[in-house]
């Protein structure tokens, strides 16, 4: 007989890997999530509340707390509010040796008798692979406990829909009817539940290596546990940029490589094999001429410009849409003809809508001539056309401020490669083998783009003192200027304005 119950979450890291199951079970003290991980469960909530609101308009559904009520007591509450006629949110299910809660439990007449209808919401804009497992488990669990379950609906959000104000979010989630093909794999499910019980009652993890299991279908939380017992390459597979190829993939996981020195030549594209080769030999790549002759063309006065950005799977502001990527600080360094360096910035820590006061004041900063130096021009070049779509007073200027941007990322990636960049050509890998007096470590609060999004939340939100929120403002101002001079110092360098002394890296 089965003892143990496991939660439709463990079922899925059972389908994800059984060791991860294992280790859920047996040591969750090994998980560890991370900062992006944490991210999306804090949307994941975000939406889910809203759906509960969008699912129960006249306030009459009835909201199961198995956080507060314990696992039992909450299964048997749901048990009771299903006999009823009103929605029921987080209603909990026990059969088979599985649990599971639902998101939205929506009552329906059939044949005069009372059926119910579910609904799970998910904060993705599709419907993914995966989410059809979890729904074949929801169900399976709801009808072997009793439910009268007669359709199934994933939830998602339109990420076309736009936020009109007041708080109207109707139309932001639309459904996708799973029924059929949730209630065909009732015999799957079964299975599942069986073999995961197998692999939770062992007294020892199954043995499974590291691959690609650990970040697919999303990343495992137990990942550096697992990495942990494996002996480090000295020259690590994953330093290899954009492992693409179908035949370079197979052969890694087939093969079980973990130093790039045991791939075939044959498999690697250039900039694979240069990354292999200057990292091994541990000397620095830079095609001076080539760098110099890509930029020579673009004179001074020139600008060097970074956006910082936030995005809201529920938006806030009207006129924007879900997971739009919305401005709210930009730095911008003038370089003018005589060499004189001055940073401009814009920042905005209200909480209101920035983009339009952010827009204005970039056409006001960027002045008319000269090259705007951006590093990847396809994100400042698509914020740009966003902007002038929504403000069409500015829309000439905008646009004509995207005409004149120049990426300086393709001529790192083509000209320019130190092997402490690790396979990574973001500007905080480049900037300490161009420029070592600059670091991005030496900043205080916020050090990535990440750091930054969350630092500003953390500044919007009401709750957030005034002296934190002037210490975020500092913070998001240092680390936003530090992109743009960091441009600054690589186009000095690329540009043959500075010479380049080539430093020796230890990778250990």
């Amino acid at each position: 007989m089965i003892q143990r119950i496991l939660s439709k979450s463990k079922l899925i890291a059972f389908r994800q890997c059984p060791k991860r199951l294992w280790l859920e079970v047996h040591q969750p003290q090994l998980r560890e999530e991370s900062k992006s991980t944490q991210a999306i469960f804090r949307t994941g909530h975000e939406v889910g509340e809203l759906a509960q609101r969008l699912y129960n308009p006249r306030g009459q559904g009835d909201l199961v707390d198995l956080h507060a009520e314990g696992v039992g007591p909450a299964i048997e509450r749901s048990k009771s509010l299903l006999q009823g006629r009103t929605p029921v949110f987080e209603a909990g299910f026990a059969a088979g040796g599985a649990m599971a809660f639902a998101d939205v439990m929506l009552p329906v007449t059939q044949e005069g008798k009372i059926a119910w209808r579910m609904v799970e919401v998910k904060s993705s804009t599709s419907v993914k692979d995966y989410y059809l497992d979890d729904v074949a488990i929801q169900s399976f669990v709801a009808r072997e406990s009793g439910v009268p379950l007669v359709g199934v609906s994933l939830s998602h959000i339109d990420s076309s829909w736009i936020y009109k104000g007041d708080g109207d979010y109707r139309g932001l989630l639309v459904e996708k009817d799973l029924t059929q093909i949730a209630f065909s794999r009732a015999d799957e499910v079964r299975t599942w539940i069986a073999a995961a019980h197998a692999v939770a009652s062992r007294e020892s993890p199954p043995a499974i290596d590291t691959g690609l299991q650990c970040e697919d279908p999303f990343p495992c939380s137990f990942s550096a546990h697992c990495h942990r017992d494996k002996p480090s390459a000295e020259f690590p597979v994953t330093w290899l940029p954009r492992i693409q190829s179908k035949t370079l993939k197979t052969y890694i996981q087939v093969n079980a490589v973990v130093d790039m020195r045991d791939i075939p030549e044959s498999l690697l594209n250039l900039q694979q094999k240069r990354v292999r080769d200057q990292t091994v030999s541990g000397e620095c790549f830079f095609d001076a001429d080539g760098a110099r002759s890509d930029l020579q063309r673009y004179e001074l006065p020139a600008y060097f410009l970074d956006f910082e950005t936030i995005q809201f799977a529920v938006p806030k502001w009207t006129g924007t849409r879900p997971f739009q990527s919305l401005p709210f600080q930009f730095s911008l360094h003038h370089l003018d003809e005589q060499g004189a360096l001055v940073q401009y910035g814009f920042l905005d820590l209200s909480g209101n809508d920035p983009t339009h006061s952010f827009a204005r004041s970039l056409v006001e900063t960027c002045g008319s001539l000269g090259p705007v130096f951006v590093y990847n021009s396809g994100f400042e070049g698509s914020r740009i056309t966003e902007l002038a779509q929504r403000f069409s007073e500015l829309k000439p200027s905008l646009l004509s401020i995207k005409q004149r941007l120049v990426d300086l990322l393709p001529i790192a990636q083509a000209r320019f490669y130190h092997p402490s960049q690790r396979g990574s050509w973001s500007i905080k890998r480049v900037l300490p083998a161009v420029a070592p007096q600059l670091n991005y470590q030496q900043l205080t609060g916020v050090q990535d783009g990440d750091m930054a999004m969350q630092a500003f939340l953390e500044a919007i939100s009401p709750e957030t003192s005034e002296q934190r929120k002037q210490e975020i403002h500092v913070q998001l101002q240092a680390y936003c200027a530090l992109d743009t001079l960091a441009m600054v110092e690589i186009w000095k360098v690329f540009s043959g304005r500075v010479s380049f002394q080539q430093r020796k890296t230890n990778l250990s």
